[in-house]
């Protein structure tokens, strides 16, 4: 009797991000870390779905097309378009771009609020406090540092009051806080559970639904003279992609991928409105923290910000992708610099892989050396537990460092037997025996270098292989 194997459903989102400015490091990191789980999900034989897209809702949008000339919907029309190219290429293979000012997630988000008012968790008030127009929301006096916010300029917060609608976000904390510790809602890594469960411990207060003086948005269904904040909106494109696309069945998400500022929002906002709609939740949260210039927060003022283009300008799309890994800002903040991302890549690209299939193919050409690997994805992930556990846990960082001792480990095997002094079948084996290491190394690292593992498969796995040229040049002070 055959027994069937059951394709699991995997869907990952990452946020859908202000697109008001081109990406930043931050935008990239996010997506490349999404792009390299999604592939491996999907070559280890699970049905994938991953989204990523823009928010293009909200105040500070609407003042960023104005300055450009520009109504909000010809704005955020072309910038779509450049977002979608940038992330094409840096071959990010996203399956839904998602867009806010579509017409449909407008009507999902409608209908969901509405339905959260039917259960009688929305209600009118007044909001009195300090507002960010850089992050879109009223800010606490806990979040304030003298009086400013942190993420942003000193102009971008005043003082507002108005007229908004209310959602009972304290009527669900004490559930969300209980499955969080529970692990019902899986977020990780621990640190990052640790700092929102603190946060819980407070007085929450409700969350503001709806803002009065925000023209550019989705108006409230039952109050034309209100807009739907925009992150709830926002967040509500998670589940209304999967009813846009036909993709239902992906409900819930397996993993919602941010950086450590959207925690809050995706971990406590987002499950209790999930709940007040009776929908089921995201299986498992991510968070990762930010890339910091050798200790300080990168700044246009300081000069120290480091761009994805100038990444991908010196390094190409493998090596930036690579790049991210190494840096992977885990389980706190990453500080890096241009002369650290030089040096990675020469050390691990140039001098490290690149030299390796260099000198063995070099020497496999001139033995006339024919090989072909039985080896597959999944055999490769059995035989090192450690790298599988990494891409699980979403530790790229951790496959990064294993796969460097790897290439170590088969440069230091090379050196030991000497395959340059030898002749016949020894030569013969020992060559082989580092073909069929590197040829693991390129399996491990296609979800990571797609472009650059498929070149070396193709390299060796034939009936003459030749000699490479360079996969990385090296980097020259």
């Amino acid at each position: 009797m055959v027994e069937l194997v059951k394709i699991m459903n995997f869907y990952l989102t990452t946020p859908i991000y202000y697109s008001n400015d081109a990406p930043h490091l931050g935008h990239l990191s996010t997506t490349i870390f999404a792009d390299i789980i999604v592939r491996y999900h999907r070559l280890i034989g699970d049905n994938t779905l991953f989204l990523t897209g823009v928010d293009e809702h909200g105040e500070k949008i609407a003042l960023t097309a104005e300055k450009a000339g520009k109504d909000p919907q010809t704005f955020v029309d072309e910038m779509a378009i450049r977002w979608q190219k940038y992330w094409k290429s840096l071959n990010v293979q996203n399956d839904i771009f998602m867009r806010t000012s579509d017409p449909r997630h407008k009507k999902i988000a409608q209908e969901l609020l509405v339905k959260i008012k039917e259960k009688g968790d929305i209600y009118q008030g007044v909001y009195k406090g300090m507002y960010c127009t850089g992050c879109e929301e009223f800010k606490s006096e806990r979040e304030l540092v003298n009086g400013t916010c942190p993420e942003h300029r000193p102009d971008q917060i005043s003082y507002r009051e108005e007229t908004n609608y209310f959602f009972k976000l304290s009527k669900y904390t004490p559930l969300v806080k209980k499955m969080l510790e529970d692990g019902q809602i899986d977020l990780i890594p621990a640190g990052k559970k640790k700092e929102i469960l603190s946060r819980l411990n407070d007085d929450i207060t409700d969350l503001s639904v709806s803002r009065e003086k925000v023209s550019w948005g989705i108006t409230l269904p039952w109050d034309k003279s209100q807009t739907i904040y925009v992150w709830v909106e926002a967040l509500m494109n998670y589940y209304s992609a999967t009813k846009i696309y036909d993709k239902e069945s992906f409900w819930p998400a397996s993993v919602h991928f941010l950086g450590k500022g959207n925690n809050w929002f995706h971990s406590v906002i987002w499950p209790a409105l999930l709940l007040s709609c009776e929908l089921p939740l995201p299986k498992r949260i991510f968070v990762h923290g930010y890339y910091n210039v050798e200790g300080v927060k990168m700044s246009k003022s300081l000069g120290n910000v480091i761009s994805p283009d100038d990444l991908v300008g010196k390094f190409g799309v493998d090596g930036t992708r690579y790049l991210m890994c190494a840096s992977e800002p885990y389980f706190e903040d990453f500080s890096v610099s241009k002369k650290w991302f030089d040096e990675v890549y020469n050390n691990d690209l140039a001098n490290g892989l690149g030299n390796l299939v260099s000198r063995v193919s070099k020497m496999a050409s001139e033995l006339n050396i024919s090989h072909k690997s039985d080896n597959d994805f999944n055999a490769v992930l059995e035989k090192y537990l450690d790298i599988k556990k990494g891409f699980e846990e979403y530790n790229l960082l951790s496959v990064v460092e294993k796969v460097r001792e790897l290439i170590t480990a088969t440069n230091e095997k090379l050196n030991k037997d000497e395959p340059w002094k030898l002749k016949g079948k020894e030569k013969e084996k020992s060559l082989k025996q580092a073909i069929d290491k590197i040829l693991e190394i390129s399996l491990i690292l296609t979800p990571v270098m797609p472009a650059t593992a498929k070149n070396i498969m193709d390299a060796f796995c034939r009936e003459k292989i030749t000699a490479t040229k360079p996969l990385f040049v090296r980097l020259v002070s």
